[in-house]
């Protein structure tokens, strides 16, 4: 399996490929935005101009993609193209019902989709640090492993389709959090009149210390929210999160609080910048007042 197939070459679909040619592969791919084909054949990947093309070139599908309905689209263009054994890693953050649904599309032509959402941010891509979450026939799994291999530095099979998706919720959700402690956090520490460059190297040998202290941290204290997950997409997850949380059961009073966080940042126009804005928001409030909690 040396001829792997890239659908979306977004942030993270591009550098996922980028890694795979380091790696050794062949690496095919496509994508509706004419701008990030020519970002992707500029990182020396072979484009291709439909599904059917990229299909009939690859031994293994890759699908990374911004929404439910790029998916089913992307399905059913699959499915026309004829029965053929071929596995399909779905790796984005999507509902479970709506990766269930496309798998009910492929299974007629033989195309067998395994859940692989990944932890990581898209400068976390670029740089190999993903892990993934994968779920789904363990056959299909096993074969294309090395694959992962080639994009993440860490893999986990949890067993049954959807099991991916749920664990990925469950990590973004803890991401939602640590993030705005760590604005909230960086904020007290720059009004209690401290280095924050000697407050990031402190707390990151601490107790208190979090993955979203060493990635976000650093770019907050340097006011740097350039886009790794825009609030755009940010503010859709949070919307997938509230709905398997609400599926569940479970309490989730401090994950409520920080969405509530997120959509007042939102609100007020960072939907282009990074999730780390909310620094920059709670930089903005004068006192530890805090705002009436929005709808959400």
């Amino acid at each position: 399996m040396t001829n792997v197939g890239m659908i979306g070459l977004g942030v993270m679909g591009l550098a996922m490929s980028q890694n795979l040619m380091l790696s050794g592969f062949t690496v095919h791919g496509y994508d509706i935005d004419d701008t990030r084909k020519n970002l992707f054949k500029f990182a020396k990947g072979s484009v291709t101009d439909s599904v059917q093309e990229l299909t009939e070139k690859s031994d293994v599908l890759i699908t990374s993609l911004p929404s439910a309905q790029a998916l089913v689209t992307v399905c059913h263009s699959l499915a026309e193209t004829g029965p053929r054994k071929l596995t399909v890693i779905e790796t984005s953050t999507l509902p479970i019902k709506e990766k269930l649904a496309a798998r009910r599309i492929l299974s007629p032509a033989q195309l067998v989709l395994l859940d692989c959402p990944l932890s990581g941010t898209g400068s976390q891509a670029q740089t190999k640090d993903l892990v993934v979450y994968g779920s789904g026939p363990i056959a299909a799994y096993k074969k294309v492993r090395r694959i992962l291999e080639g994009f993440s530095r860490n893999q986990f099979y949890l067993g049954a389709f959807g099991n991916g998706m749920k664990l990925k919720l469950i990590a973004n959700y803890l991401v939602a959090i640590h993030n705005a402690a760590t604005a909230e956090a960086l904020v007290l520490a720059e009004r209690a009149n401290l280095n924050l460059e000697l407050v990031l190297a402190a707390i990151g040998d601490s107790a208190g210390q979090s993955r979203m202290w060493q990635v976000r941290g650093p770019r907050m204290a340097a006011s740097d929210y350039s886009p790794m997950m825009s609030m755009h997409l940010w503010q859709k997850d949070m919307g997938i999160i509230s709905e398997f949380v609400a599926d569940t059961g479970a309490p989730s009073p401090v994950f409520d609080q920080a969405r509530a966080l997120y959509a007042l940042a939102y609100q007020a126009g960072y939907g282009d910048s990074d999730s780390s804005v909310i620094h920059r928001f709670l930089k903005s409030i004068p006192n530890a007042s805090f705002p009436v909690t929005p709808e959400v």
